[in-house]
């Protein structure tokens, strides 16, 4: 952009739409110089006090065994891309083991969200002797026990969200190949500290961020620049800073639940080859022996492997819905099926209508949307129309297609529960369920026909990962919206003094999984409800009614009188404002409460099966 400067010197004065302008300028491709200028303008807006929409504070605390300076105005810029109004707070040089252990050190103090803790293979010890196993062992504990101090500390002190960084093996072979041989050479250290990093991830639950991954990806003798670590004791290349940048920042926004939720897809000269209306099935390039046709295959391959690990498949074609559909029926080597979409436009609406109906079938957030487009045209008419819609420049070589669509990183996520591996297979039910309530006769006989079982349950280890997962991503029906990290959520689950309940629901077309949270807390003769919420996909359904019901009868058991009900706006969750009124709470604006003598529970049509027959065990 020529007028880059410029329109971040416009970010002041108390100009209206300030966050929009900051995250309009940090979706751009930026190199190291325009994210440094632009973080100055964000530095200068918080200066002000300006108000920035749409951007969530976030803080975060970076230790290092090398120079991070270069790293911070970068880690600022690039955040707001992924709409996080970031605060980063630097341990001092070399200091990072004493700044994790010091309670009040600036680290700690600063209460951060989330700490980074950014080693390279520079902080390993080399051995005398890269043939001595002993020696080479020795290395890694040495090292692994210097990470995990340092990660205990902060972890302690902060009560943070820790993320873990691989190290990127060494760009060059001492001995050559025979270097993987030697337990003590670089790379065989380098992997083997990797290897206890990830398996630390696992055990704690923090993040991972994969720095040896991304500097394969770019190359190690690009990673790598021997001149600024000698002179600056930087880590890597100037050049990678902003790709780094963004890699944390799309980790820290699947942390938060921003990652998008459903690929799009055009078809003609996306899917395959050709123009199926003009070309015809056998006219169309699909299929192993052709070089066109191998990349479309390929396209279809990462869709397919995306849908397993819960991303939905849409398409969206400017076409004859029949035509559009033969190929998943009729062609031979056709990888995907009808059955693999879950909401299929084939018609001649502009695309970005038809991706504002995709994410209505959904019920999902129109910036939930990444859409995969050979046309520049009709890349460029979403983009204007839908700004909010993730789409990938693709390049004009369909062999890059599933390559540019993997780096975006579009996909990031944090964690996999088993609700997210039946995702796709969760919201193509749901358009079929859409599809047979604009057939019923009336509410009664649509629910009924849906044949719903709630399933209840405490709190418990294998529901533990998906229950962080939904405090941290549920906006809209979250009457508290109060975050919890999978740490906190079994520190819950063994409180003796609260009540929780994880609810499932299963119906005729299918498992929708966990589709509500509840937190209540003791208060004397009365549950205080700390956190309730639900998906928004099954709205409608009775089951704000049913879970109502179990929760009273908890109580009633437990000896309370009373059930004491919280609404904290947040600016997302309007849609709750009357939630507790409506189940017949007496109260106004944040207090409600209910008594539980004056319940009358209501009409629900679906079958109850009840595993939380008492408060946390």
């Amino acid at each position: 952009m020529d007028d880059f400067r410029a329109r971040c010197r416009e970010i002041s004065g108390g100009v209206a739409g300030a966050g929009a302008m900051i995250r309009g300028l940090a979706g751009h491709a930026l190199d190291l110089n325009q994210l440094t200028v632009l973080a100055k303008a964000i530095g200068r807006a918080r200066t002000d006090d300006m108000p920035l929409e749409g951007l969530t504070p976030l803080r975060l605390a970076l230790l290092s065994n090398g120079t991070t300076s270069l790293l911070v105005p970068a880690l600022v810029a690039t955040a707001a891309r992924y709409g996080f109004l970031l605060d980063v707070v630097e341990a001092p040089f070399d200091q990072a083991m004493q700044a994790a252990l010091d309670p009040e050190s600036e680290i700690n103090s600063s209460s951060p969200d989330v700490v980074l803790l950014a080693f390279d293979q520079h902080i390993l010890p080399l051995p005398t002797n890269m043939a001595d196993r002993a020696e080479a062992v020795d290395c890694i504990e040495a090292t692994v026990a210097r990470i995990d101090s340092i990660r205990s500390g902060v972890a302690a002190a902060s009560g943070a969200t820790v993320i873990l960084q691989t190290m990127p093996p060494p760009p060059a072979h001492t001995i050559g190949s025979y270097d993987l041989q030697l337990p003590g050479s670089p790379g065989r250290l380098t992997a083997g500290v990797n290897a206890y990093l990830v398996d630390a991830v696992d055990r704690s639950g923090d993040l991972l961020l994969d720095v040896g991954g991304l500097a394969q990806m770019v190359g190690l003798h690009e990673w790598h620049d021997p001149n600024q670590w000698y002179m600056a004791k930087l880590a890597f290349t100037q050049n990678a800073v902003p790709l780094y940048a963004d890699h944390v920042a799309r980790l820290l926004a699947a942390w938060k639940g921003k990652s998008r939720k459903c690929l799009v897809l055009d078809l003609d000269n996306t899917l395959w080859g050709g123009v199926i209306g003009d070309d015809g099935v056998g006219g169309i390039s699909l299929g192993h022996g052709d070089p066109v046709g191998e990349a479309h295959l390929a396209v279809q391959s990462v869709a397919l492997e995306l849908r397993r690990l819960g991303v939905i498949l849409a398409v969206s074609s400017k076409n004859d819905d029949a035509t559009a559909r033969e190929p998943f029926l009729n062609h031979p080597d056709m990888l995907m099926r009808e059955s693999d979409i879950a909401v299929f436009q084939a018609n001649w609406s502009d695309k970005a209508t038809n991706l504002e109906a995709i994410a209505a079938t959904l019920d999902i957030g129109v910036d939930s949307l990444v859409l995969l487009d050979d046309n520049p045209a009709e890349r460029a008419q979403v983009r204007e129309a839908l700004p909010m819609v993730a789409v990938p420049e693709l390049p004009d070589d369909p062999a890059q297609f599933a390559r540019t669509l993997l780096a975006a990183g579009y996909f990031e996520t944090v964690s996999l529960s088993q609700e997210d591996l039946i995702r796709a297979d969760d919201y193509g039910a749901r358009a079929r369920r859409i599809e047979l309530r604009g057939k019923a006769r009336s509410l009664d006989s649509y629910l009924e026909s849906l044949e719903m079982e709630i399933l209840f349950a405490a709190f418990d280890e294998t529901g533990r990962s998906r229950i962080a997962q939904l405090t941290n991503k549920s906006n809209q029906f979250n009457l508290t919206t109060r975050r919890y990290s999978e740490k906190d959520i079994g520190e819950i689950e063994n409180d003796p003094s609260a009540f929780t309940l994880q609810v499932r629901l299963r119906d005729r077309f299918g498992d929708n999984g966990m589709i509500s949270v509840l937190i209540c807390r003791d208060a004397g003769d009365a549950w205080e409800i700390d956190t309730w919420l639900m998906s928004c996909r099954v709205l409608g359904r009775g089951v704000e009614d049913a879970v109502l019901a179990e929760l009273v009868r908890h109580g009633a058991s437990a000896g309370k009188k009373a059930l004491i009900g919280r609404f904290i706006p947040s600016g997302k969750n309007a849609m709750v404002r009357d939630h507790y009124k409506k189940l017949g709470f007496a109260g106004s604006g944040e207090h409600w409460r209910l008594d539980i003598a004056d319940f009358k529970p209501r009409k629900v049509h679906m079958r109850i099966i009840d595993n939380a027959n008492a408060p946390n065990r």
